[in-house]
């Protein structure tokens, strides 16, 4: 079915300099089997899928799939045709029409036959093609969804249906790179259950890449373990992940307590959200809480449930229909220290200190792969050091320009990049206008600026003059933190920036959170998907399931146990 021998392939950078991405690669695959591949990110999981599937050439060996061989000087006719026999499925709802479940699939059904998707004659696709249509729906669970519009379809229901279609070509052999890596448990049981199925079926031969070992064990029936593009070892699935996890670091015995000190007020938040047609799709109501300083506070919930839209009313970038996010605000007014409770919708100055004093990680957080650490450093604390938004008031007063306008762009500054960029330009405002508001920090001044952040993250000096492309996986998620912790903010708001990472990764960003919380004071408010996690760090977790909170406990285990519970997650049990 599979086979590769003696496969090498190597990367050119910018700099002239080689990467091996592949190393001397021997594996064979049996039809029908199910071959998990794992390690950590950089190792070469993604390049081998691409190579299986036709879409990357090699340097070095021969891959045969099906009765198609590849080598390094084969035509693009052969790669081609290894195309036609595999099918891959990526971490994203792409190519996905925007008409109903079972036209998306007689669609490709039709192009599949005739060449042409785009084209479909519907009456003559639903006379050939409904009942092939219906059983590959049943396939993977939604029949029941086949009058459905696609854009009305939770997330794992999309990526179902993405599959579907796939089978529609009726390849050999199915080609899963992090499958569902993102999801919540819930729709990754969804996803895993199709493809097990799909498996046992059709006996389609699967290559399944993955970081996650709980995936693989629920799936994979061996596992090869790629280090450095590198085979290092294959074969049972339980042993290769002992071998995987051996080098884990252990979890720091760091207690966090949290205190009765009221940092953030929530009050009685309500916000719908409305499909075109009308329908109500979400409605979040009667939600209200309190964020305690030390609260390391975990929003637990399926996908869909409203965690993110919460966590971005508490930050203030999505605003409440009704309902009141307060924060404590402590200032200097004539000699005397005075405490203020700030809406955080109502612009003024002082919601401004209180933006200054937060961090914000989003789902896409990433660093910039052209600019350096430092640089990049300098750019947040020209956002948010105390003297350098004070300097920017003063320049704003001097340019005219009102207080309420001033914190309204100062606002865009916690935003993705991207977001921050169209809502300027929506107003006819250059991107520019943030650099010339808050320049950056002196970059000479940044290592005395981050020496006690560095060493809490375990991070040497020297790597603020590299780009992220020069860091090593863990360094990169460190640096990553380092920008958002680098203003000693008091509170971090984590939107699942670290969903994609693998579980020796993501302990070291467990440990450097703990250590952070520890010596800074920080408090943190986080939505997660991933269990293992909000086990380790959390001290409080709030369930919320359409909208709804539904639970507030100290109680973290018992709270996780039974979301994984209520999402009938056995790849979790």
């Amino acid at each position: 079915m599979i086979s590769i021998k003696n496969l090498s392939k190597s990367y050119k950078l910018d700099n002239g300099e080689e990467v091996k991405a592949l190393n001397d690669i021997n594996l064979e695959v049996k039809e029908g089997e199910i071959v998990g591949i794992l390690g950590t990110s950089g190792s070469g999981k993604t390049t081998l899928l691409r190579i299986l599937r036709g879409v990357e050439k090699f340097d070095e060996g021969e891959v045969r799939v099906e009765r198609y061989t590849l080598k390094p000087d084969s035509t693009q006719f052969y790669f081609n045709q290894v195309k036609k026999e595999t099918a891959i499925h990526l971490q994203r709802s792409f190519g996905i029409w925007p008409e109903t479940v079972l036209d998306n699939v007689v669609r490709k059904l039709y192009g599949a036959k005739y060449g042409d998707e785009a084209g479909t004659d519907f009456e003559l696709a639903h006379d050939q093609f409904d009942k092939e249509a219906y059983e590959l729906l049943e396939l993977v669970g939604l029949k029941e969804k086949s009058g459905h519009l696609a854009s009305v379809l939770s997330g794992g229901e999309k990526q179902r249906l993405i599959m579907a279609r796939q089978l529609a070509k009726k390849p050999k052999v199915m080609l899963l790179d992090e499958p569902a890596t993102m999801a919540c448990p819930k729709t990754k049981q969804e996803i895993l259950d199709a493809v097990k199925k799909i498996n046992e079926e059709l006996n389609i031969t699967i290559v399944l890449v993955s970081h996650l070992p709980e995936i693989h064990k629920f799936l994979a029936e061996r596992v090869i373990l790629l280090e450095n593009g590198e085979i290092v070892k294959e074969g049972d699935v339980d042993e290769i992940i002992d071998e995987f996890l051996s080098d884990i670091e252990d979890p720091v015995g760091i207690e966090l307590e949290s205190t009765e000190e009221t940092l953030i007020k929530a009050c009685d938040l309500d916000k719908r959200f409305y499909l075109l047609k009308g329908k109500d799709v979400l409605h979040m109501k009667d939600i209200s809480f309190e964020v305690k300083r030390g609260d390391i506070l975990s929003l637990v919930g399926p996908s869909g449930a409203g965690k993110t839209i919460l966590l971005r009313m508490l930050g203030g970038m999505d605003v409440p229909d009704s309902g009141d996010v307060f924060f404590k605000l402590e200032k200097e007014e004539d000699g005397e220290t005075v405490t203020k409770w700030i809406d955080i919708r109502k612009a003024s100055l002082d919601r401004m200190e209180v933006r200054r004093k937060i961090g914000f990680m989003h789902q896409e957080f990433a660093l910039v792969y052209w600019a350096t650490v430092q640089s990049q450093l300098a750019k947040k604390l020209g956002y948010k050091r105390w003297d350098m938004v004070q300097e920017a008031k003063e320049r704003a007063k001097e340019e005219g320009l009102p207080d309420i306008l001033l914190d309204a762009l100062y606002q865009l500054t916690d935003l993705p990049e991207r977001e921050a960029k169209a809502r300027l330009e929506q107003v006819g405002l250059e991107p520019s206008i943030l650099d010339e508001l808050f320049p950056k920090f002196p970059e000479t001044e940044i290592a005395e600026q981050v020496a006690d952040l560095f060493e809490a993250l375990d991070l040497p000096l020297d790597i603020l003059g590299r780009r992220s492309f020069e860091l090593s996986g863990g360094q990169k998620v460190r640096a990553m933190l380092a920008l958002v912790l680098v203003s000693k903010p008091d509170i971090l708001l984590l939107d699942e920036p670290f969903g994609d990472l693998d579980p020796k990764t993501l302990r070291t960003v467990t440990n450097s959170l703990k250590r952070i919380c520890k010596e800074f004071g920080t408090t943190i408010v986080m939505v997660s998907h991933n269990t293992d996690f909000i086990r380790e760090l959390s001290n409080r977790a709030i369930f919320i399931d359409q909208g709804l909170l539904k639970e507030d406990t100290k109680d973290v285990d018992r709270l996780v146990d039974d979301f994984i519970g209520f999402c009938k997650a056995d790849y979790l049990m």
